[in-house]
C-alpha cells in the first residue's frame, strides 16, 4: 500500500469528514472509494468511446431491422 499526503482547504476536509460519517467508514476508506469510483467512470468512458469508434453502423441497422413494429406498451410512450 501507498501513503499519500494530501492537502485539502478545511472547509473540503469538514465535508469530507462528514461524508465518511454519513457513510459509516473512516476518511481513507471513503476517499479511497471515491478514486476508485472516478477511475472506473474514466475507464468506462474511454472503453465506451473505443468500442463506438470501431462500430459498424449497417451491423447496428441490420440488427433493429429485424425488430418488430408494434405501438409501445402502454404507458410506455
Amino acid at each position: 500500500m501507498t501513503t499519500l499526503n494530501l492537502t485539502l482547504p478545511n472547509s473540503i476536509q469538514r465535508h469530507l469528514q462528514e461524508m465518511a460519517d454519513l457513510d459509516g467508514v473512516p476518511v481513507n476508506q471513503f476517499v479511497m472509494s471515491a478514486v476508485v469510483e472516478k477511475i472506473s467512470a474514466l475507464t468506462a468512458e474511454t472503453y465506451m468511446r473505443n468500442r463506438a469508434a470501431h462500430a459498424d453502423p449497417a451491423a447496428l441497422r441490420a440488427i433493429l431491422d429485424k425488430v418488430p413494429q408494434r405501438p409501445p406498451v402502454p404507458g410506455d410512450e
